[in-house]
């Protein structure tokens, strides 16, 4: 068990590893890697063990380290002798460490790929997840090293660090040895592993917000002694909102005989309060911020929410101001909403939260709200509250230096409370992360999400984000492709929200129109045909229809098994003098509500003119029924109904728990005072109802490309062409080398041959075969047939040197065109494929016509790698100009099975090599009959150190 003696070289800090984390119960910690520094730490930590702990790392009792031990133990190689270390507050809390030995068990150097690890957790620190995160950590670690394998011996009796190795989903092997059990696990990720750290990482994370929304006790630390200010704002909103913990007032400038502040207890520092405060409110100059954090971290809190300005919105300065707060947080194990926040609000009875700015407490309902603008945030309150809409959580983040939409994604998965989650979102610190939760939250609930400066070029002061350079249509698409219901506007996000919250799921498009004008009928039909929805003929009650009518013609539409869902729109009614009369919106609202209520469960919406009360009344709750409570599920067993029935607008409670039924509203009516708004909203469910049922039976890549892909291969060439020390810029890859990379992969590229004069065009074309094509490969013309650069079907000798006089003269010397002689492929639809890494969004498949209206039109189809069959067709079938492949106009459709399996085969050569940074097939000319890659150009760069299948780990600050 004892390490042995350093022999190998010290290498360089690696600050790569470094990391902080979100552990089990929502705190945070920071890994790092051990150095010769850290001996009085040690030290220290060790002390604090129990004897008991210390047995079971050592096999023996061992009260106290030697000079030896603790040399031995902080110095370390960083390629055959590890050590990692969890930190809190500065100080050790846990620690692992590796050796790499050989096959007999001896210290041993590379090629030896296997280590023997040992970790060792303060007592009071266990069980919070503190040891299954450092094993995630030591083995990402141990991989990039290249050691495969950890053997570990445990003692039987040492229940808690055989249960972290056997959950953490490695293959692994154990047996019973000299009275210890020997594990050994294979470090390659599996599908387990993976499943596990995303599991593990959702229930941190949504613990970490809970613990932010749900405190037993606050302390608004910033309260002025005179009404007015933002922190008396705060704890006048506290008390308003009937908070049902313990409120606290903290000013360091309070006398010592303040007492109290609007009835509060009032303190000078959180030491005076003389018990546990879990969340503080921080309404203090940014200056002083720092003051307020480290005597929050000192007494406990458990996190913060910072309303204080003057962080990175304000310049460079700022931004090394908040780089600083997130680390003295974190530091401390607390986590922050902000700075330069707006609030929270937690609308639960059993907590009644309003730390935020907002006056008013909005009303309690099944929607969650998340800004990153404080503006933005006061305006959808508002418009939520004149809609009648009610809110489960409201979090306007700010700045959002540590927690962002993604931690409220997870926090949303699994809460009772919320069924919808809308999201203003004006950056994403980490897409790929982004995309993975929001495609697990929107197989159980809607995500709708409006992303604001979709077109500035910059980021929003305050945020600090890795710049992507794909458009914002590539953004849009692989949101939808997540399942996100993407929205241009606030107010689309309302009307789309109100729809999601109360109303089922249609099943289809299918829409039936009824009402009492015949204009607004039409208006509306015209708007179902627009979102691309299957619209009846209007139904006209005419302008003396009673509420008794549209009962009757409601629940008739209800009942037509031929509709998925209703509008009804209303005017006033015109009185027998002419003039029009407003009419008793309740009346009407009862009307409806009483037909929904009694038919089948189908979406309906009501758009209105000028009807006074009628909105109002229909937002309101007429009944309450059980409802049962739908646990999540991941998407592959996404729970949603058959497309003749309609599915479930709303999954929520707790994965895989057994959950009794809950009351919940029902018989709100969403109303819109315009056609297209409504429509808007419609369409959009029926599309992300369509995701869902299709989510439900994931698609998958198939087996047979595995008989036909060398790996290996692969990754050989890969290496030598990157060679030992790679050009962190990149290396594009020539038309050979291309060549033979694709080749590894089933991707054949037909080959060109150089023809730099005449004879050599010729030459080039005896050893094709006739009819050969002559283009151009110069970069200003590459692909350019438009400008003469491309000569086809020349069928002769003299036909290819024509042509070669022909280019030359035209478009300059050879040398400048660098021509090129290529066999003809058979006749088809010219098509262009192409894989790239985007350092924001990751690897992205992208399908499209070549030519230049395709371009124009940006016309281009993009889904994230890996890609499944079920993406690979919906790719090529999501462009406007698809018709051209299925036999537009009388032409024969094209082998798009073939093109299919072209864009697997891309996808899965991006996804097993992440040095393959850019891929572009153009053209690739599509026939009846197969298909010809008639140029290829791919370009290799080094991979990052870590990527989202890393372990868990917070956004840097």
């Amino acid at each position: 068990m004892q390490p042995s003696p350093e022999q190998s070289p010290h290498h360089a800090y690696p600050d790569h590893w470094e990391a902080d984390v979100v552990l089990r119960d929502g705190g945070t910690a920071r890994i790092r890697p051990i150095t010769t520094d850290d001996a009085e730490r040690l030290v220290s930590f060790y002390e604090q063990v129990s004897d008991e702990s210390k047995y079971y790392r050592f096999f023996a009792p061992y009260p106290r380290l030697s000079a030896k031990d603790v040399h031995r133990f902080t110095h370390h190689d960083y390629v055959d002798r590890v050590g990692l270390a969890v930190t809190v507050g500065g100080e050790f809390i846990a620690t692992v460490r590796y050796d790499r030995i050989d096959a007999t068990g001896r210290p041993a150097s590379a090629p030896a790929d296997e280590a023997e690890v040992a970790f060792l957790v303060q007592d009071a620190h266990q069980g919070r997840g503190v040891a299954s995160t450092l094993l995630e950590h030591i083995a990402a670690v141990a991989r990039e090293r290249g050691i495969r394998r950890f053997a570990a011996e445990v003692l039987p009796a040492n229940t808690k660090m055989i249960k972290v190795f056997r959950d953490a989903g490695y293959t692994q092997q154990r047996s019973f040895e000299d009275g210890s059990v020997h594990l050994t696990l294979d470090l390659e990720p599996t599908a387990e592993s993976l499943a596990v750290q995303r599991a593990r990482e959702q229930r941190a994370e949504a613990k970490s917000v809970q613990r932010l929304l749900a405190p037993g006790s606050v302390a608004v630390i910033g309260v002025g002694r005179t009404p007015g200010g933002v922190g008396r704002t705060v704890l006048r909103n506290l008390l308003g909102a009937g908070f049902t913990g313990r409120v606290h007032a903290v000013n360091s400038a309070l006398s010592a005989d303040q007492g109290t502040i609007d009835g509060v207890p009032a303190h000078r520092s959180l030491g005076e309060i003389g018990e546990p405060v879990d969340l503080a409110v921080v309404a203090v100059p940014a200056d002083r911020v720092p003051e307020a954090v480290a005597d929050c971290g000192e007494h406990g809190v458990q996190g913060l929410v910072v309303l204080s300005a003057g962080y990175a919105e304000w310049g460079a300065e700022g931004r090394e101001r908040q780089r600083e707060l997130v680390r003295q947080a974190r530091s401390y194990g607390m986590r922050i909403i902000g700075p330069n926040a707006f609030g929270i609000i937690n609308n639960s009875e059993a907590v009644r939260l309003n730390a935020s700015l907002a006056p008013d407490r909005p009303a309690s309902g099944r929607i969650g709200l998340f800004t990153q603008s404080g503006a933005i945030g006061i305006a959808l309150l508002s418009g939520l509250y004149r809609r009648g809409a009610g809110l489960s959580t409201f979090i306007s983040a700010g700045n959002r230096a540590d927690i962002s939409g993604n931690d409220f994604l997870q926090y949303w998965y699994e809460d009772p409370d919320t069924d919808v989650a809308l999201l203003y979102l004006e950056s994403l610190g980490n897409p790929r992360k982004f995309t993975r939760l929001a495609r697990r939250t929107a197989a159980v609930k809607p995500v709708v999400v409006v992303k604001g400066a979709r077109h500035s070029g910059s980021t929003p002061p305050g945020h600090a984000v890795p710049v992507s350079r794909i458009p914002d249509s590539t953004v849009s698409a692989l949101m939808r492709q997540a399942g996100v219901i993407r929205v241009d506007t606030v107010t689309e996000m309302v009307d789309a929200g109100l729809l999601l919250a109360d109303q089922p799921l249609p099943a289809g498009g299918r829409v039936a129109i009824l009402g009492n004008s015949e204009s607004l009928g039409l208006l509306t039909y015209d708007a179902c045909l627009a979102e691309g929805l299957r619209p009846r003929p209007p139904i006209d009650l005419t302008t003396s229809a009673t509420p008794q009518d549209f009962r009757d013609a409601l629940s008739a539409a209800l009942a037509d098994g031929a509709c998925d869902a209703v509008i009804v729109t209303a005017i006033p009614w015109v009185g027998e003098n002419g003039e029009a009369e407003s009419g008793d919106g309740e009346v009407l609202a009862t009307a409806l509500h009483a037909a929904a209520a009694a038919g089948p469960a189908k979406p309906v919406a009501v758009v209105h003119v000028e009807i006074g009360g009628l909105a109002e009344a229909l937002s309101a709750a007429t009944s309450t029924v059980a409802q049962p409570r739908t646990a999540p599920q991941p998407l592959v067993a996404a729970q949603t109904a058959p497309t003749e029935a309609p599915a479930p607008a709303h999954g929520t409670g707790t994965p895989g728990a057994d959950t009794p039924e809950r009351a919940r509203p029902v018989g709100r009516i969403p109303a819109y005072p315009a056609a297209e708004r409504a429509v808007r909203a419609l369409a959009e469910a029926v599309r992300y109802a369509q995701w869902r049922r299709q989510a439900a039976v994931p698609g998958k890549v198939p087996d047979f490309l595995d008989d036909t892909i060398d790996t290996q291969g692969a990754a050989a060439r890969i290496d030598a062409l990157l060679g030992a020390d790679p050009d962190p810029r990149g290396v594009p890859l020539g038309h050979d080398e291309a060549r033979e990379l694709l080749a590894c992969y089933g991707i054949a590229v037909r080959p060109t041959l150089p023809a730099p004069g005449p004879e050599e065009a010729v030459a080039a074309a005896a050893r094709l075969g006739y009819p050969v094509a002559l283009k151009t490969t110069a970069p200003h013309l590459r692909h350019r047939a438009d400008l003469g650069g491309v000569r086809l079907d020349l069928d002769s000798e003299a036909a290819l040197r024509r042509a070669y006089g022909d280019l030359t003269e035209l478009l300059g010397k050879p040398a400048e065109l660098r021509p090129v002689v290529q066999a003809m492929a058979p006749r088809g639809v010219d098509t262009v494929v192409r894989a790239t890494i985007d350092p924001a969004a990751g690897a992205v498949l992208s399908f499209g016509l070549a030519g230049a209206p395709s371009e124009l039109l940006g016309d281009t189809a993009h889904r994230l790698v890996p890609a499944t069959d079920r993406d690979a067709a919906e790719l090529i079938r999501s462009i406007r100009a698809a018709p051209v492949l299925f036999g537009w106009r009388g032409a024969a459709p094209v082998d798009t099975a073939a093109l299919e399996e072209l864009l697997l085969r891309v996808s899965r050569l991006v996804d097993d090599h992440p040095e393959v940074v850019s891929i572009a097939l153009e053209p690739v000319v599509v026939a009846p009959q197969g298909l010809s890659v008639l140029g290829a150009s791919v370009r290799l760069s080094p991979p990052p150190a870590r990527n989202d299948l890393g372990p868990r780990r917070l956004s840097n600050y």
